[in-house]
């Protein structure tokens, strides 16, 4: 089996960060292929990181390994992670970064303990480096879980924002990313959209989107509105997306992270 090893961080790619990453790997794993999913996640900003993994990893081949590195606090007390769920491990600090892939509760959690894993020198401030990415070379490569430490019952996870009704016909959401195009991903899943348009006998057409002062349609592509003209509309993600057709959600609605959306009847 391919061994596949994919890299989510906020180091950008100015610096050594991201390269000293992928030669560790590779020193693990000779053999590995190493995939950058992005370097650009902000800078400290977990959450950002954690919708960015959730959107990407089940585009990649089942035995993948992720290391996941948004890590403000490095070497502190925080606790190192190694998760394994439908046939990918992912491996990086515990401090809610894999809040998304926990929330179904089919993970299997464990400590990173084992320091015969590691690089022979720790850097306190480069743990992605010298214990994230070997360690998931080794997991990518066949090694058992358990071989990381001892499981962990309590791994750190935030509140995730979820829909909630308000009214007979209305739903409270919010914005959780911005991509580059400006476009708003929200709280709103495909599977809680399915659930409001079973409100309405499944006709979108009978739903709309208020973000700020905007009643958006839903619609199923971009194209389906003129240019510069806002909708909303279930992305790749699965998630419900506020877009602008060739232009920016966000600078045209004045919205961002935090902006409360709200799906009601026509």
């Amino acid at each position: 089996m391919r061994t596949i090893v994919a890299l989510l961080t906020d180091f950008g790619t100015q610096d050594h960060y991201a390269g000293a990453l992928r030669g560790a790997v590779l020193a693990a794993a000779p053999d590995a292929t190493v995939v950058d999913i992005t370097h650009e996640i902000p800078a400290h900003d977990v959450k950002a990181g954690a919708f960015a993994l959730e959107a990407a990893y089940r585009a990649f081949p089942a035995g993948a390994a992720f290391v996941a590195v948004v890590d403000p606090g490095v070497g502190s007390d925080r606790r190192a992670l190694a998760l394994e769920t439908g046939g990918y491990f992912f491996v990086g600090p515990d401090n809610g970064l894999f809040t998304p892939i926990l929330a179904d509760g089919a993970a299997s959690a464990h400590e990173i303990t084992n320091a015969a894993l590691f690089r022979h020198r720790v850097s306190s401030t480069f743990h992605a480096r010298d214990i994230f990415g070997p360690v998931a070379a080794r997991l990518a490569s066949g090694m058992p879980l358990a071989e990381v430490g001892p499981p962990l019952p309590d791994p750190v996870s935030f509140p995730l924002p979820r829909p909630r009704r308000v009214g007979d016909l209305a739903w409270q959401a919010e914005v959780v990313h911005v991509d580059r195009f400006g476009s708003l991903f929200t709280s709103i899943t495909r599977a809680d959209l399915d659930e409001m348009l079973q409100s309405v006998k499944g006709d979108a057409s009978d739903l709309v989107v208020l973000v700020e002062d905007a009643v958006l349609p839903i619609v199923r592509s971009y194209a389906e509105v003129a240019e510069g003209e806002p909708c909303a509309l279930v992305n790749s993600a699965e998630r419900l997306e506020v877009a602008v057709n060739r232009g920016s959600a966000q600078r045209l609605l004045g919205a961002g992270s935090g902006t409360p959306v709200r799906v009601r009847r026509a």
